[in-house]
Order: C-alpha cells, then sequence, then structure tokens
C-alpha cells in the first residue's frame, strides 16, 4: 500500500467527524432537546406569540397549496 494522499486523509477526517456529532447527538438527543428548549423560552428578545404566528401561516398556506392543488 502505498502513501494515502492528502485529500483521502481528510475525507476520512471529515467522514469521523461527522459520524462522532451524530453519535453523539442519537446518544444525548433527550438532553439536548431539553437543553435547547430551555434556551429557547430564556431568550429575552423572543416573544412567544410571534412563533405561534409563524406557526399559524405556515399551516395556513401548507393547506392552501394543498387545496389549489388538487
Amino acid at each position: 500500500m502505498g502513501k494515502a494522499s492528502g485529500a483521502k486523509q481528510a475525507t476520512v477526517v471529515v467522514a469521523a467527524l461527522a459520524f462522532g456529532w451524530l453519535a453523539i447527538e442519537i446518544a444525548f438527543k433527550p438532553f439536548l432537546d431539553k437543553l435547547r428548549s430551555s434556551i429557547d423560552k430564556s431568550d429575552p428578545a423572543k416573544d412567544p406569540d410571534d412563533s405561534d404566528k409563524d406557526a399559524a401561516f405556515a399551516a395556513a398556506a401548507a393547506a392552501s397549496e394543498t387545496t389549489s392543488s388538487v
């Protein structure tokens, strides 16, 4: 076997990092979800009413797309 090229080594390193990140995300998913939701709740600049309006608007847009395509 010859020496591995730099591109091949970089690809292996990036793939290993991606696999490691995915493994951590899957293993700690419940804890990360709680952490992220508590961070969202503690953001003083975020208005919960705005997110409700955005969700309602998105649902209405999706409903109008399904009825207009039929």
